[in-house]
C-alpha cells in the first residue's frame, strides 16, 4: 500500500464531513432508484414449475411458503458439477441468516439451482446452510430467467446475460429474480438483477469497501479470483509459516 496522507484529528474530521456530503447524495440517489425500482411494470407469471426441494416436489406457488413476496437465488450450479459456484457461495454465506428477518416482512427467499437435489443437499450440509434450496433440474426455471444458456447459445457468440447486454462462456450465471403473488394466487416477475447488479447484495464486499485497501482486486486474473468456498481458505497460521512469518 502507497504511503498515505496522515493529518491531525481536527484535519480528518473536516475531511471527513465533506465526504459525508458525497455519502448522503448518494444514498439520496439510491433511495431514488429504490422507488424507480418498485415502481417498475410486472409480468404475469403464466408458466408452471415444478421444482424438487426439501419437502418434495413443489411449485412456483409453494415456494413462497404462504408469504405474497418471493426473492430467488440463481446459485450456479450445473448438474455435473461436484460442488456449488465458489463465487454464489460467498454470496449465501452472506444471506444465509437474513432468511428468517425476510420472513419477518412477508417475504421469502430460497436458492434455485438446476443440479439435483441430492447434490444440493450435500453440498448444503457441508456449508451448514439452513436456506431453502430448491433443483430446478426438471423445467426450464433458469433458461426462462436467463441465468442458464445452452450449448448452441453459447457457441453463437450471442450477448445472452443480463439482459442482452453481454456474452457469456459456461452455461450457468448467477443472479436474482424477484416474484409477486396477489391474494388471488397470480404470480408476476417483478424484478431480476446480475452481473454487477448483485453486487448490492454483497455484505462482505460492502465492509472491504470501508477499509483502505479497500477490495484490492487489482491485478487478479478476474475480480473474484481470490474468493475460496468456506471451507477452502488456508489459515492465517499455515499463510504466515508457508510465507516466513
Amino acid at each position: 500500500m502507497q504511503a498515505h496522507q496522515v493529518v491531525s484529528r481536527q484535519e480528518w474530521i473536516a475531511a471527513r464531513k465533506a465526504h459525508l456530503e458525497h455519502e448522503k447524495e448518494f444514498t439520496k440517489a439510491r433511495e431514488r432508484l429504490s422507488a424507480e425500482r418498485r415502481a417498475l411494470p410486472w409480468v404475469k407469471v403464466d408458466k408452471s414449475y415444478v421444482f424438487d426441494g426439501p419437502n418434495g416436489k413443489a411449485t412456483l406457488a409453494d415456494l413462497f411458503a404462504g408469504r405474497n413476496q418471493l426473492i430467488v437465488q440463481h446459485f450456479m450450479f450445473a448438474p455435473d458439477w461436484n460442488e456449488g459456484c465458489k463465487s454464489c457461495s460467498f454470496w449465501a454465506d452472506g444471506f444465509e441468516r437474513m432468511v428468517p428477518h425476510l420472513a419477518a416482512r412477508d417475504t421469502t427467499m430460497v436458492a434455485v439451482s438446476r443440479a439435483p437435489l441430492a447434490k444440493l443437499e450435500a453440498f448444503k450440509a457441508r456449508m451448514g446452510w439452513t436456506f431453502d434450496w430448491y433443483s430446478s433440474a426438471a423445467n426450464d426455471f433458469n433458461y426462462d430467467y436467463a441465468v442458464s444458456f445452452t450449448p448452441e447459445q453459447l457457441k453463437s457468440g450471442d450477448k445472452v446475460y443480463n439482459f442482452g447486454t453481454v456474452g457469456f462462456h459456461v452455461e450457468e450465471a448467477p443472479g436474482i429474480s424477484v416474484f409477486y403473488r396477489d391474494e388471488a394466487g397470480n404470480i408476476f416477475h417483478t424484478y431480476s438483477c446480475f452481473a454487477r447488479g448483485l453486487d448490492m447484495m454483497n455484505a462482505a464486499y460492502h465492509y472491504l469497501d470501508l477499509t483502505p485497501l479497500g477490495r484490492h482486486e487489482e491485478g487478479l486474473p478476474y475480480p473474484m479470483d481470490w474468493v475460496r468456498l468456506r471451507d477452502n481458505y488456508q489459515p492465517a497460521s499455515e499463510k504466515a509459516a508457508c510465507c516466513g512469518g
